[in-house]
């Protein structure tokens, strides 16, 4: 097993439910549930098909003979037409009407379509419980004054939990094209070689309503609202654009916070979970890598460069088909979702195991905040008797003077103290420290979170509270 290359997303990053989803098994076994779907179907719309011939393809359809499959393709080199020549050999009575009047694409499309929604359901399913994490996290911070930062400059006070609702609401968003994408897919259906039909109406005695039946039945059995209503041989690969594009929506949330992490545990304000047994540079006793927000932004910067495959495989299709998007899609798909997989599994570790130092971001706070703090230290002066226009003038050039004494001389901002010692302040250095109360200064930040959490996030979570509980599955 060490002899050749074994994909890293199978091996380090994607959980056992995400590979299992795009695996062969799940791939033939659906398979064979279309073709019960195709029978069953063609047997209601009248085709002189038997109960016994589906009773026999149902017996079977989970104990798929894969070596069976595999050497007939060896020999005719074509895969579906060798599963079909595996399921007859076990369906003596029923191997006539497997597949009857459909083409490859009938299995193929259509299970692409199963799987990836199949997919985004567990994306989905992960992307709620990020969520419920963060609220966790928000609502226990959010009245934590913290630096906020424009440019990476410091601007004016904000809280940990505000900033927290900010990577919250773009996961929002993410979630709402997910559930638009999910809602409007829809099955390819039985079209035919070029989407016509045309294998069909000859089955049906040029019966138009039976291939419309045909199509709707068949989206009914396999759980589909319905099929696209019409399609060359393959369903428009634009389908596949549009999925990608969701995931790199997503995989560019993760990204922007896993970035924000990266610059938090640099200023040690906050860190991502550390292992107790974990060891190499990022052990250290003085530091701390953020190793998980990297591995995600690695991942996320894949799956946004995986989207240019389906939109270069959609704008080059010809007419009614070619075959140059094959080899593409058995690539692009199922890896772009065992990316985005292994990302929400890091993202769900790291905002579970979320280190905050109070200490540090206060610290960090203080010594900025009196450059915030000017505006309402002159109205307070103004209040106190003194003249707006020269106040204004004056604490613009005090700022300047601490602002040198910080970055030239290495020096703590010492602006409190110059403006106490201006008598035109009439201002204590006591009174001036009074009013470096943090609170004052984050606005509605606090109020901001609860609002959130209360009219957009708690609602979302109580309506979804069977896809609760899902543990993060980190392999390395």
């Amino acid at each position: 097993m060490y002899d050749r290359y074994v994909s890293p997303l199978s091996e380090r990053y994607a959980s056992k439910e995400m590979q299992y989803i795009f695996s062969p098994e799940k791939k033939f076994r659906t398979w064979r549930k279309l073709w019960i779907a195709l029978a069953e179907t063609e047997k209601e719309l009248g085709l002189p098909i038997t109960q016994e011939q589906i009773d026999e393809l149902k017996q079977h359809q989970d104990e798929i003979n894969f070596e069976v499959a595999k050497e007939r393709e060896k020999l005719v080199r074509h895969d579906v037409m060798s599963h079909v020549y595996a399921y007859g050999v076990q369906c003596p009575q029923a191997k006539g009407i497997i597949h009857l009047g459909a083409t490859s694409c009938y299995v193929g499309d259509n299970t692409d379509i199963i799987i990836m929604a199949e997919a985004l359901k567990l994306v989905r399913r992960k992307l709620i419980n990020v969520l419920n994490e963060m609220a966790v996290f928000a609502d226990k911070y959010k009245a934590q004054p913290t630096l906020a930062f424009t440019h990476f400059q410091p601007a004016q006070p904000t809280t940990v939990g505000k900033r927290a609702t900010l990577w919250m609401m773009e996961l929002k968003l993410d979630l709402d094209d997910l559930d638009y994408l999910i809602d409007s897919l829809r099955l390819l259906g039985s079209k035919g070689t070029t989407g016509t039909q045309a294998s069909f109406l000859e089955l049906f005695d040029g019966d138009h309503a039976k291939c419309r039946k045909l199509d709707q039945r068949i989206a009914d059995k396999m759980g589909f609202a319905g099929c696209y209503p019409v399609s060359g041989q393959t369903y428009s690969r634009k389908i596949d654009s549009r999925v990608l594009s969701v995931l790199a929506g997503i995989a560019q949330s993760a990204h922007k916070f896993s970035n924000d992490i990266r610059l938090l545990q640099h200023l040690k304000e906050v860190e991502e979970p550390f292992e107790k047994n974990q060891i190499g540079s990022s052990a250290m006793a003085y530091k701390r890598n953020p190793m998980r927000s990297e591995r995600m932004a690695s991942l996320a910067n894949y799956v946004m460069a995986d989207m240019m495959n389906p939109m270069m495989v959609a704008s080059t299709q010809w007419f009614e088909r070619t075959l140059d998007d094959s080899a593409n899609k058995r690539l692009s798909i199922p890896e772009g979702f065992l990316a985005i997989d292994g990302i929400l599994d890091l993202y769900l570790n790291v905002v579970d195991g979320l280190v905050v130092y109070p200490k540090v971001i206060e610290k960090r706070l203080m010594s900025e905040l009196p450059f915030m703090a000017t505006e309402n230290i002159m109205m307070d002066a103004v209040k106190a008797g003194g003249d707006r226009q020269e106040l204004h003038e004056k604490i613009r050039t005090l700022s300047m003077e601490a602002g040198k004494n910080v970055k030239e001389k290495g020096l703590d901002n010492n602006l409190l103290e110059l403006i106490a010692a201006d008598p035109a302040f009439n201002l204590t250095l006591e009174e001036l420290n009074r009013a470096m109360e943090p609170s004052r200064y984050t606005g509605r930040a606090k109020e901001q979170v609860e609002e959130f959490l209360d009219e957009v996030i708690r609602p979302l979570l109580d309506a979804n509270q069977a896809e609760l509980g899902v543990k993060a599955e980190i392999n390395v």
